[in-house]
């Protein structure tokens, strides 16, 4: 049976949809919110072999003229080039201001869907349907769009909230163990600022119990999205935590070398060294968290190879950082983070050259 987890914003709430085979329920649940008539479904190559049809035959069924564009599975196809070429495709399919946009793969395809969504005649609707651990926790969720500039990670994107989010857990069967394992370093992270409990469940995780923590996640994720929309008031800023050097960490390794939950985990380990030393947080607690991101083969020592000066250049350019101003997501003890005010850059360094050691 099907989990219904409502994102109460005030101008434009939605409903996550989060059960095992709802995948070919996608049509008729799309239908009751959106009129039949054109869409483009945006996939990756990896995941168009496994689902695409199954989508595209369960829209039309419900009216919908799908046009499906495959992009190239990677985090480089989060460009604004392959945002032209989408829309460059949406536009020879004569896809105008009724269409809607389908989002059907991991981050990098929800990322770069929702943003040609947000910018395609001025704004259409999207809806998200996420097929990875990392998308159906959390970057389906909250409307968060954008892509990578040369710069850095996500510099370029809007706030465009979907209108449904449709999770289907029996799309996580087909994931590698290494594409599995890096989504669980979201799960970590919404654990050490909001469920601490869900470290202890994770220990004994089998994929079976999958629905019942994808749903947990997207409760945490939608309850920090209705508290802080637009990031202003510091509630969303805490799911940033591990992710202002995983983002160095993954722009100073080329966009390619690690996956985003790999990058995360090195950055979680990063933050932890650092709220240990400046939050209070127990040396157990922090080795708590450590050893279940190793459960997970994710990777907690930054190799040596990576140049610190290199992940400092990205730090700095990083949307996070406002006006030079450091913004670090610290805890004091699991279940609950802070944005920390005090943060030096040397503290930065000192913490970097914990997570190599």
């Amino acid at each position: 049976m099907a989990e219904r987890i409502p994102v109460p914003l005030s101008k434009n709430p939605y409903e996550i949809i989060v059960g095992n085979g709802i995948l070919s329920n996608t049509g008729e649940l799309v239908r009751k919110i959106l009129p039949a008539g054109k869409c483009a479904l945006i996939t990756d190559a990896n995941i168009a072999p496994f689902y695409a049809e199954a989508v595209t035959t369960s829209l039309g069924e419900a009216g919908f003229t799908p046009t499906v564009i495959t992009i190239p599975a990677g985090e480089k196809s989060k460009s604004l080039s392959s945002a032209e070429t989408v829309c460059d495709r949406m536009i020879s399919a004569g896809l105008d201001r009724g269409a809607f946009v389908a989002a059907l793969g991991g981050g990098v395809v929800g990322d770069l869907a929702g943003f040609v969504a947000s910018i395609y005649y001025r704004g259409i609707p999207h809806v998200q349907i996420p097929t990875t651990v990392v998308a159906q926790v959390d970057s389906a969720i909250g409307g968060k769009t954008g892509v990578n500039a040369h710069e850095g990670k996500n510099l370029i994107g809007s706030f465009h909230q979907p209108v449904l989010v449709i999770a289907d857990p029996a799309t996580l069967q087909t994931l590698p163990d290494r594409e599995f394992n890096e989504g669980v370093a979201e799960i970590i992270k919404h654990a050490v600022i909001r469920d601490a409990a869900m470290l202890d469940d994770l220990a004994g995780l089998v994929k079976t119990a999958l629905p019942a923590l994808i749903a947990r996640n997207a409760r945490i994720k939608a309850a920090i999205v209705a508290e802080d929309e637009f990031e202003k008031f510091g509630a969303r800023a805490l799911l940033n935590f591990g992710h202002t050097v995983g983002h160095a960490i993954e722009k100073a390794g080329g966009y390619g070398r690690f996956l985003h939950g790999e990058a995360v985990s090195l950055g979680i380990a990063a933050a932890l060294h650092l709220s240990v030393q400046q939050a209070g947080l127990s040396r157990a607690e922090a080795d708590k968290v450590l050893g279940t991101l190793r459960d997970f083969d994710l990777p907690v020592r930054l190799p040596a190879d990576i140049a610190t000066g290199a992940l400092m250049e990205a730090l700095f350019k990083d949307k996070k950082f406002e006006s030079g101003a450091i913004r670090f997501v610290l805890t004091a003890r699991l279940g609950s983070a802070f944005v920390a005010s005090r943060v030096t850059e040397e503290d930065i360094r000192m913490a970097i050259r914990d997570v190599r050691s």
